[in-house]
């Protein structure tokens, strides 16, 4: 680094320009958190609190101290760089092709286009590239959750009957709530002590919420969840898709109603109905399908894979070549190639987004262009569709799916926690926050 400084002033003495007496002293960036192996920099929390504020300006929304925004968006940063170094120890990664996929169905599902986004996103001064790098993290963070907190989760059969029972017994109408959290959260092995002080903090924040207080700002200042930068906002939850602990306390109960607090291993929740609604019952759409799936490899290139596929479909078009043989030659599924690429029915929701959304743009008898989704190129054919009605099959479906998504979203908590619980952290001092995590 001398070196490097000595080379910069021998270059501007050389080109004639004249260094100032008094020259202004530049701030570099600098670290703020060690965490394990990785660090966290001072302009990544700087950012963040900036995006926190931005998104608050834009809903109205009022915020707590500097401070208070500044440690929630430390921790933030914390659990994504510990997630981040799982992945690198995983070797999870996406690629170019399958990031320029995904933003090309986040435009589709938005009625935009790339240019628009592109637009959109220099109006507000964001880059293009970090937008991109930012949703390349987000796909990497879903890919290290489902790694490592899927293998967690178990169902029994006992558990979907029970649910298909009590779905039977509900009818057709199905309340969901958009729940409001703030978890006041307990450190690693508390004490009796530590339990105690927690309730209290806990009471005076419910106090404070009784009292009229803003539940979002609340949030942002207090709450240890891991929505706490969305002001707590949870989301809509079906009853049987949230935490039992919360499905048990809000059901039936109206909306602005507030519950708490509510003990649990990682320490006393509040919560808020910030809304309810209704769920009519809707006859879900089924889908026919076949494919061939071709996946770039060291030889086999990105390119000649998609060529391969607009080839197999210029040739079936033409009659030169029939569909199923393809798919028993090439196709890299192993589980539909035997059957010619057929897939059967399903609802398309089970399908990857890139696979689902080009399905969805086809008629029955027609052939896709080759598609890139996160397993390789595609080429579909879609031969049916029908609307599906509640056949049992469907009910212990849903019920999975539902006991799955709640368990899926406890465990993954719990895994955030321990690997939180069990990395080194220094916040240093130097970053205007306490340093002892």
């Amino acid at each position: 680094m001398k070196f490097a400084n000595q080379f910069f002033v021998t270059w501007l003495v050389a080109t004639g320009l004249a260094l100032p007496i008094h020259a202004e002293e530049i701030t570099l960036d600098s670290v703020a958190v060690i965490v394990d192996q990785g660090l966290i920099l001072e302009s990544e929390i700087s950012d963040l609190v900036v995006d926190v504020k931005k998104t608050a300006k834009e809903n109205n929304q009022s915020l707590p101290s500097e401070k208070a925004l500044r440690t929630q968006a430390i921790e933030r940063l914390i659990l994504n760089n510990l997630q981040m170094q799982v992945a690198d120890r995983f070797g999870i990664q996406i690629s170019d092709p399958q990031l320029d996929q995904t933003i090309q169905n986040i435009a589709q599902q938005q009625n935009v286009t790339i240019s628009q986004i592109q637009q959109q996103l220099a109006s507000e001064g964001v880059s293009y590239e970090k937008y991109r790098e930012s949703v390349r993290q987000e796909m990497i963070l879903g890919e290290v959750r489902r790694a490592s907190v899927r293998r967690r989760v178990y169902i029994t059969e006992q558990e979907i009957g029970n649910l298909v029972e009590l779905i039977d017994e509900q009818g057709a109408e199905q309340a969901e709530y958009r729940l409001g959290h703030i978890l006041v959260g307990l450190p690693a092995n508390p004490t009796d002590e530590d339990i105690t002080q927690t309730k209290e903090r806990a009471d005076k924040v419910l106090s404070l919420l009784n009292s009229g207080s803003d539940f979002a700002r609340i949030a942002i200042a207090s709450s240890s969840g891991s929505e706490a930068l969305e002001g707590g906002d949870m989301g809509w939850n079906n009853i049987n898709s949230m935490p039992t602990l919360f499905a048990d306390v809000v059901k039936n109960q109206p909306k602005d109603a507030l519950f708490g607090p509510i003990r649990s291993g990682a320490g006393f929740h509040i919560l808020k109905i910030l809304d309810t609604r209704g769920v009519e019952r809707i006859e879900v759409e089924e889908v026919r399908a076949r494919h061939i799936l071709i996946q770039p490899s060291i030889i086999l290139s990105d390119n000649k894979a998609q060529s391969m596929l607009a080839e197999f479909k210029e040739q079936v078009i033409a009659g030169e070549a029939d569909f199923a043989e393809l798919a028993k030659e090439f196709s890299d599924d192993p589980g539909s190639a035997l059957r010619g690429g057929e897939l059967g029915w399903a609802d398309p929701t089970v399908y990857v987004p890139a696979f689902r959304d080009a399905m969805a743009s086809l008629e029955p008898g027609q052939y896709s262009e080759p598609v890139r989704s996160t397993h390789g190129w595609h080429l579909i054919q879609l031969e049916e569709r029908r609307m599906d009605d509640a056949t049992e099959k469907r009910k212990q479906d849903r019920a999975h799916q539902l006991i799955f998504n709640r368990k899926f979203a406890e465990e993954t908590e719990n895994w955030l926690r321990e690997i939180r619980d069990a990395a080194y952290i220094e916040v240093l001092a130097s970053s205007g926050v306490d340093a002892a995590q």
